[in-house]
């Protein structure tokens, strides 16, 4: 029997039509760029807050320009002429005054009773009968009259936690279903609101739910209701969300993550795919919406991204095992460029993609994320305390080379098998399950790297009495914190952030040979300096006699005038980072000192070796080397009896404000392959096949540092295929 669409489905288009495109949609266009990409399905608006049909269902708007033609069925029925999978596109959030004037019970209210109006649309609340009756009576009629594959929806979950509804749907049901009233507002101390945070999530799933239901049944058991997300857990616009559930729930991933930004460079493409694999599947199709027009601090729907800023996200995001998307907003053009900007690349794409999927990661590095952390840590400074020690390891992670997987916190291992390393980016926020979970990974002989508050707090945010983890890093939390408060300031006259890091040397203090050795380490990768800047803030660690100190916290001094920096005081006994060998032999390096953040923050290098070192001494080396020149982004995964090596040449690429123009070709370039792996999953290693230069190549195998491929030369990425024949 033939596979479900979202089983085969892995190239898609989407013409995000506007309200006067029914005047000027030219179907023959279309269809060709269809072909021409090589697209396999296409999302098209259908209804929501505007119709493309002439819908019968009461109050839906539509478009302005429609009069009577039936702009999505004659889209619908091309499709299907091309063979092509459809979503329907919805946006379900919001409607005019007079949809609001004959139902105002359905929409968002403050708690003072102000309806929450956004450019002249009232905003729906996802627990009233809009969600609940109004836009399932949308998606039967679609389904009734064009029977498409499935619908999207990039608006679905509705405001977020900084607008709590107060409307009678939304009093009733947390009472019934919490046992108490609406908090008022915004206090992430009072448990209620804390409460109302985890049923805003379950509402939201619930409505997730819902429309699935309704759709099979209108539909058949494919038709699927899909939502669309955003792979990045810190985003605000993300609110209630709950990517592990949806994960879990939804055969095929939709995802609106359309371009980099300020805080997340290009390499963030690949974490997206990483990270909606880990938690619905590898063999999960990930589409991802990849914007052919002008985005960054300013957006111009009407004007072509600049080629090269397209084509690095993308092919970021295919490393990480995204499946692309091009996305135009409105059906003419006057800026044509746009539409040549990725054909050759979707071209690529439909011939290699035997490369791309049924594959596995073989990355043994997992960094920890949760949206309770998100939630209840960063509260409402989600970027400085969760997204930046989060955006520093991403960073310092791609610049090493390190193949990682993001890991939730519910999905800790307790023991070392695929992964061999677990990192904590300021993980505040665990559960005692969780907690639990990590000290057995330790114990069980797995690496773990603990940075800034990470355990502190319970799954609510509150402190905790005691820090779950003294036993495995050998430090205790005296509960203060030291160095900047909150971002440091750049004034030469504030000098909070005006502090630095000593390494110990290992000769000074050899307590044993296992925490001696990462002092070692630092002494080597830092052979010049006992001295690092630092700039950030630390809570305060007391070590046990037994942990190794590699390095302390310099307290800030003044920065100016000059004749005044000089260190008040130039030693102190206060932890920066400490090193523990636990029984059972698993290794604990104590980040307190938040490097990670300050990484994200500064980009300083001796940061991002600083980090590279904990994850080195922690774990074992990384199971795919790539040695050279450039800022490289590197993958690696097995695949039908090969080891697939997945490299983009990111070099000068991460310029902001500003748009990528030109990426400098690096090489040569060798890759290695850790001894076990090759002979556990090839037996050896004889053949090289690299997709993008469209060559083959012999490979002489060495016995004790694995396959050495050279590349040559990499202009945007290479895709190495390794085998044994």
């Amino acid at each position: 029997m033939a596979e479900p669409w979202y089983r085969t489905t892995r190239r898609w288009g989407q013409t995000n039509l506007t309200e006067i495109d029914p005047q000027r949609y030219d179907r023959d266009f279309w269809t060709a760029h269809w072909r021409r990409s090589a697209v396999q399905g296409v999302i098209v608006n259908a209804g929501g807050i505007v119709a493309y049909y002439p819908s019968d269902v009461d109050l839906h708007y539509r478009a302005e320009r429609l009069g009577d033609r039936d702009l999505f069925g004659e889209i619908a029925a091309d499709a299907r002429k091309e063979g092509l999978a459809l979503l329907a596109r919805m946006d379900c959030n919001r409607a005019l005054p007079e949809f609001y004037q004959a139902h105002p019970d359905w929409f968002v209210v403050r708690s003072n009773g102000e309806p929450v109006v956004s450019q002249g649309r009232y905003v729906a609340c996802v627990n009233s009968p809009y969600y609940h009756e109004h836009i399932p009576r949308i998606l039967s009629e679609v389904i009734d009259r064009y029977r498409p594959d499935g619908f999207t929806d990039n608006s679905w979950t509705g405001v977020g936690a900084s607008i709590v509804c107060h409307c009678r749907f939304c009093n009733e049901g947390f009472a019934g279903d919490a046992g108490a009233s609406l908090p008022s507002d915004v206090d992430w101390d009072d448990p209620v609101y804390r409460r109302w945070i985890r049923w805003s999530y379950s509402c939201r799933m619930a409505n997730w739910k819902r429309f699935n239901d309704v759709c099979r049944s209108a539909g058949g058991p494919d038709c699927l209701w899909l939502g669309m997300v955003n792979a990045n857990p810190f985003g605000s616009h993300l609110s209630f969300a709950d990517l592990r559930e949806i994960g879990r729930e939804s055969r095929i991933i939709m995802c609106d993550h359309q371009s980099r930004d300020q805080l997340n460079g290009f390499e963030q493409n690949a974490v997206n795919g990483a990270l909606l694999h880990a938690v619905s599947s590898d063999d999960t199709i990930v589409p991802e919406s990849m914007a052919h027009y002008v985005r960054g601090p300013q957006a111009f729907r009407r004007a072509s991204m600049p080629q090269a800023e397209v084509r690095a996200w993308m092919l970021s995001g295919l490393a990480g095992g995204i499946s692309p998307w091009w996305h135009h907003v409105g059906a003419a053009q006057e800026d044509r460029r746009q539409f040549d900007t990725s054909v050759d690349l979707f071209e690529w794409h439909r011939e290699n993609e035997r490369w791309l999927y049924g594959r596995t990661s073989i990355a043994e590095a997992g960094l920890v994320w949760s949206h309770e952390n998100v939630d209840f840590y960063g509260r409402d400074d989600r970027e400085y305390r969760a997204a930046l020690p989060w955006r520093g390891f991403t960073a310092a992670l791609t610049r090493a080379r390190v193949p990682f997987t993001p890991v939730h916190a519910d999905d800790i291992p307790d023991s070392p098998e695929r992964l061999r390393t677990i990192i904590l980016p300021d993980v505040a926020v665990l559960s005692d399950e969780q907690c639990s979970a990590l000290v057995k990974f330790a114990e069980a002989g797995g690496g773990v790297l603990l940075t800034g508050r990470s355990g502190s707090l319970d799954i609510d945010g509150v402190a905790r009495s005691r820090w779950p983890f003294e036993t495995i890093a050998g430090a205790r939390p005296t509960g203060r914190t030291l160095g900047a408060d909150g971002s440091p300031s750049s004034s030469w006259e504030e000098p909070s952030g005006h502090c630095y890091l000593r390494l110990s040397r290992a000769e000074d203090h050899p307590p044993s040979p296992a925490s001696a050795s990462f002092a070692a380490l630092l002494t080597k990768r830092f052979a010049d300096t006992e001295l690092l800047p630092f700039g950030g803030s630390l809570p305060e660690y007391e070590a046990h006699p037994q942990t190794d100190v590699a390095a302390t916290f310099v307290p800030p001094f003044p920065i100016y005038p000059p004749e005044f920096s000089w260190m008040r005081n130039e030693r102190t006994n206060t932890p920066a980072l400490a090193a523990r060998e636990v029984a059972g032999g698993g290794r604990v390096v104590l980040i307190a000192a938040d490097i990670d953040r300050q990484y994200a923050r500064l980009r300083l290098p001796d940061h991002g070796d600083l980090l590279a070192c904990a994850l080195e001494w922690a774990g074992p080396p990384p199971p795919v080397s790539v040695s050279g020149p450039g800022y490289l982004s590197c993958h690696a995964y097995l695949s039908d009896e090969a080891i697939v090596v997945h490299i983009v040449n990111l070099t000068a690429a991460n310029q902001w404000p500003g748009y990528l123009e030109l990426c400098p070709s690096v090489g040569p370039l060798t890759i290695s392959v850790r001894h076990d792996l090759v002979e556990r999953h090839l037996g050896q290693i004889r053949r090289a096949r690299f997709l993008v230069a469209g060559n083959e190549i012999d490979v002489c195998a060495s016995r004790t540092d694995g396959p050495l491929v050279v590349v040559d030369q990499v202009t945007t990425h290479e895709a190495v295929v390794l085998s044994a024949g």
